[in-house]
């Protein structure tokens, strides 16, 4: 905290504290909510009589959740002007046990890879300065115990609900103890707290496990279904979906739409959504971002038509925005220049030929917000994508005055979680899906407006098991979107089984990103199967616990997971064998989450198990002839 005289320090010391029943709402910021039979919150005012600024610090706990809620307010109730450089919010104290650090790490494409590494002296930290939360690091630190592994140790975890710069933070210092924080990134952030004004911290999430990883993972899982999204479809089967992305990319009209359609309807597939494209006059990525009006030479008979043919095919409809954006070549770009975020008298630096609008002006917010209002109001559409391809950079905003430059990050932030708070509110039964360049903002912020998010643009079979694991480290399988895209895959040239691509997309949303009308034959008749397994499979996917048994980014042969229900009465394993070993018999696995007592049936066969001879003995997959071969094994329980 700095004053007007120009130095830097803040004392703040305890005055008061009070214990309520429940949980108030974070101004503008996207929050865990409960009951007041669910959660307690614990509040400690403290305060700096020098400065006259209270600091009040928020603990709601979760007890039946094992997760603790933090936030840190702070309130200027003098006239000095004050001036934030810092805020964390959440701060833990305690000795080292020998701790790792784990993080979740990647870029484009290879999202939320899972590092470990031994916590030393001094220092070590994760963190973006990028607009955004997700694609090079992750706002989560946990610290383990030496060899905690999936099953056993012990794991202190924090998750940031936030959707922009972060910084994760752990130091050992030379008394042994060892100090982790977590919140907004102090670099290019500067806050004015004038008098009378108060700022709000976003929310971080605290867990403990002292059954290692796989505990964790349930207690977030189980969290952020009952605590963080609000979604109408949190506890629905989404509908099966095909974008018309790899299938056309900008190459489509009206008729290749329908078409797509009418073969996905035959498949059983619910829902057309159609990808970026649509508007202006976008025929590749270099224009049109910011004028979203139809463009009618593609779609033919406009947008309603479009959506009541699909409809009379007997399928929703979804649609692609990406509000945020502008390119310099679009009609809003040349009107109004200064909406977009750039250093005055500098040249702006593009990134896939748009720049990024400056949401922390309402009267931009307002524009996007109702560029996407508007065609939503204008035919009966069920879903939307909402995409953001680019990072912030070349921070300047023609609308915030000298002095607070530097609240520009954290006000984008503000001003889109404004815009999808609108979007939820005007549309409740709208079925969002965020999306960045893919899982570039996977984080707890944006749960909480949209029930799902594109996990990452590599759709690749074999890539997605290291991907989803590491997401699912942390978030729900319900929230990962994950599609059966077309083989060679377009990312990576690889080619695996229909059959496997299923498998994989089945633990998560499931969908197709390809052109049906195209594809293979043996592959299209498969389809309807595929959708079948997912109607039959889902609820439990759903909502069941999530155990990992082996991963793939570990031992490179194999990958194996399972999702056990909430009352032990079946469970649903997937095993891919990512590498055939030759001469090699079959391999032992030591199911999870079942009932030791109960005798499960092996579905399709007469075999029967008890849990604990599974989860003791093991199940033994037999031998499989082939790369990136996948089985499904389904045990139900006779009580």
């Amino acid at each position: 905290m700095r004053g007007e005289a120009g130095s830097r320090g803040c004392e703040i010391l305890c005055d008061s504290y009070h214990i309520r029943k429940g949980k108030p709402k974070l101004k503008g910021l996207p929050a865990s909510f409960g009951t007041e039979e669910e959660v307690e919150t614990l509040e400690v005012v403290c305060v700096d009589r020098e400065l006259r600024l209270k600091v009040i610090l928020s603990y709601s706990v979760f007890e039946k959740s094992d997760m603790i809620a933090r936030n840190v307010r702070l309130i200027n109730e003098g006239e000095e002007h004050l001036r934030i450089e810092k805020v964390l919010s959440a701060c833990i104290d305690m000795d080292d046990e020998e701790f790792e650090m784990v993080t979740l790490a990647g870029g484009w494409a290879r999202e939320r890879r899972l590092q470990r590494r031994r916590l030393t002296y001094g220092k070590q930290m994760v963190s973006s300065s990028r607009g955004e939360s997700s694609h090079q690091e992750h706002p989560f630190l946990a610290l383990v115990t030496p060899e905690t592994t999936y099953q056993t140790g012990c794991v202190y975890a924090m998750n940031f609900v936030y959707s922009g710069n972060f910084v994760a933070e752990a130091e050992l210092n030379q008394h042994d103890a060892v100090r982790m924080v977590l919140g907004i990134s102090g670099e290019d952030f500067c806050w004015n707290l004038r008098g009378g004004e108060e700022f709000q911290a976003p929310e971080a999430l605290l867990t403990f496990s002292d059954e290692g990883f796989g505990k964790m993972s349930r207690s977030f899982h189980d969290f952020y279904r009952n605590h963080m999204i609000r979604s109408p479809y949190l506890h629905k089967k989404r509908p099966v979906l095909i974008n018309n992305w790899e299938a056309t990319y900008f190459d489509f009209d009206t008729e290749k739409l329908l078409d797509i359609a009418r073969e996905a309807k035959k498949a059983g597939i619910e829902m057309l959504v159609m990808d970026d494209g649509w508007f202006g006059k976008r025929n590749n990525d270099d224009s049109s971002l910011g004028d979203w009006n139809v463009n009618k030479e593609k779609i033919t008979g406009g947008l309603k038509y479009l959506v009541e043919q699909v409809r009379e095919i007997g399928m929703e409809f979804g649609i692609w925005f990406e509000p945020e954006m502008i390119s310099p070549d679009s009609n809003l770009y040349r009107e109004h220049p200064e909406w977009a975020i750039h250093i005055p008298g500098r040249k702006a630096t593009e990134s896939r030929a748009q720049y990024v609008l400056d949401l922390s002006n309402p009267e931009v917010v307002d524009y996007a917000y109702e560029c996407v209002a508007k065609i939503l109001r204008s035919a009966p559409i069920s879903y939307v994508k909402w995409d953001m391809n680019r990072q912030l950079c070349d921070l300047g905003s023609s609308y915030l005055d000298r002095v607070s430059q530097q609240e520009l990050f954290h006000r984008y932030v503000l001003g889109l979680y404004e815009m999808q708070e609108r979007l939820v509110n005007e549309f409740p039964e709208l079925l969002l899906e965020n999306c960045s360049s893919g899982g570039g903002r996977f984080d707890a912020g944006m749960l909480y407006y949209s029930p799902q998010i594109w996990c990452s643009d590599d759709t690749d079979a074999v890539e997605r098991l290291s991907i989803q694991e590491g997401t699912a480290l942390l978030y729900p399988l319900s929230t990962m979107g994950a599609h059966v895209s077309d083989c060679p895959n377009h990312m990576t040239g690889r080619i695996t089984s229909f059959e496997t691509r299923g498998h994989v997309a089945l633990f998560g949303t499931f969908g197709y990103e390809l052109d049906i009308t195209k594809i293979p034959e043996q592959d299209r008749k498969m389809i309807p199967s595929q959708v079948e397994m997912y109607h039959k499979y889902n609820d439990l996917v759903r909502e069941g616990d999530y155990y990992r048994i082996a991963s793939y980014r570990e031992n490179h042969k194999y990958d194996c997971f399972l999702v056990a229900a909430k009352d032990k009465s079946e469970a649903l394993m997937t095993f891919v064998q990512v590498q055939c070993i030759p001469n090699f018999h079959g391999k032992k696995i030591r199911l999870q989450g079942l009932d030791e007592k109960a005798l499960y049936r092996l579905e399709g066969t007469e075999e029967s198990f008890t849990g604990e001879m599974l989860m003791k003995g093991g199940f033994v997959i037999d031998f499989m002839q082939g790369d990136a071969v996948s089985r499904l094994y389904h045990f139900v329980a006779n009580f």
